[in-house]
Order: C-alpha cells, then sequence, then structure tokens
C-alpha cells in the first residue's frame, strides 16, 4: 500500500540539542519587551494620572473625543466642564487627554 507515499521515519536526537538556547531566548525576549513596551506603558501611565489629580477648576482641558472646554467642577470621579456659555458637560477625570495653555479657549 506504500507504493506512491513513502514511510515517515524518526531521526536521532540532535547532538548538541539540550534546550538551554531556548531558555536564554525566551529571557532575552521577555526583556526586549519590558524595555520597548511594558516600561514605556507604565510611565505614561503615571504622568497621565499625575495629570489627572492635578486638575483644578478653571483648567482648560482637552478630551480624549476631542471636547474642549474648562473646567467648573471637580468631583472624585467626575467633572463638570463648560465647553461653550452656557452648555456644561459631565465628563470622567480619567477622559482627559491634555490641560491646554491658558487662553486656548479664546482662539478658537
Amino acid at each position: 500500500m506504500s507504493f506512491f507515499i513513502s514511510d515517515a521515519l524518526a531521526e536521532g536526537p540532535v547532538p548538541g540539542g539540550d534546550g538551554g538556547m531556548s531558555i536564554i531566548f525566551l529571557i532575552g525576549m521577555f526583556v526586549i519587551m519590558y524595555f520597548f513596551l511594558i516600561r514605556p506603558q507604565v510611565k505614561r501611565q503615571k504622568e497621565h494620572k499625575a495629570m489627572v489629580e492635578a486638575l483644578k477648576k478653571g483648567d482648560e482641558i482637552q478630551t480624549m473625543g476631542g471636547l474642549m472646554g474648562k473646567v467648573n467642577e471637580l468631583g472624585d470621579n467626575f467633572m463638570k466642564v463648560e465647553v461653550a456659555d452656557g452648555v456644561v458637560v459631565t465628563v470622567r477625570k480619567t477622559a482627559v487627554e491634555a490641560v491646554m495653555p491658558k487662553g486656548s479657549l479664546k482662539e478658537m
């Protein structure tokens, strides 16, 4: 029956293949992932947390959705932002992307 299909035969063990190189490779990959992906992300999270904690009434902000306005009220998790004269919206503090320089809203 094996006229067209040849039998698959296993080869012997690979000389010198003790697996030590694969462990060194995995450790090296983890180190590279840590320095290029994990560490910068943690740094950005710390900077964002510090920025959110430093918010105060009267700051001009931009949210992640692109909404720009002036902070009117601050709560623990939420804040009220005035986006136009008499128009106040409630926004989560963590949605703040940037604190704009004073007078940025007047230029728009």
